[in-house]
């Protein structure tokens, strides 16, 4: 009697660690076949005025290269400006979340550490689509088995600005 109760808890365990519900939603984020949509794009042929235009001769003195520069750099600044706002509001959301009591910046509690996230996951578009579903719908199977609670009243928006935040913390 022991022996079959042995023998078909075995089995039982061994039919549970068998899953593919991991492989499932992680292998298609990413399958190396699939082409991302920018990349099937073609660049619109340049019109007639700018195919003129770059092939006449450029005349430009100091004061306009000097005025596209200072241009340039207030733009770098505001972009900075915008990227370290947009980081404010992902921090903000994960701090009014539920999110600190299994993750922490740069210890790993029941979750992984958001640095440890940040060097796994480089912040490409892809990513960022992935790890927003994973905020709102959780699972597991990725860090390891204890399972992610799913947030579905999170707004996708939301979800990726928090994961903007998480990616900029391996700068």
């Amino acid at each position: 009697m022991k022996k079959t109760f042995l023998i078909l808890g075995c089995c039982a365990l061994l039919a549970g660690c068998g899953s593919n519900e991991r492989a499932d939603g992680y292998d298609k984020a990413y399958d190396s076949n699939a082409v991302a949509e920018e990349e099937k794009g073609i660049a619109p042929a340049p019109s007639a005025e700018e195919a003129t235009d770059a092939a006449a001769p450029a005349e430009a003195d100091a004061g306009v290269a000097d005025n596209a520069e200072a241009a340039a750099t207030t733009d770098g600044a505001d972009k900075e400006a915008a990227q370290s706002e947009s980081f404010e509001k992902g921090e903000s959301l994960i701090a009014s979340s539920d999110c600190l009591s299994c993750h922490q910046i740069d210890k790993k509690l029941v979750g992984p550490a958001y640095k440890d996230v940040a060097k796994k996951y480089e912040a490409t578009e892809k990513n960022i689509d992935y790890l927003s579903s994973k905020i709102i719908q959780g699972g597991a199977g990725v860090w390891g088995q204890i399972p992610m609670t799913p947030h579905p009243d999170l707004s996708k928006e939301n979800a990726s600005e928090m994961v903007k935040y998480i990616l900029s913390l391996n700068n």
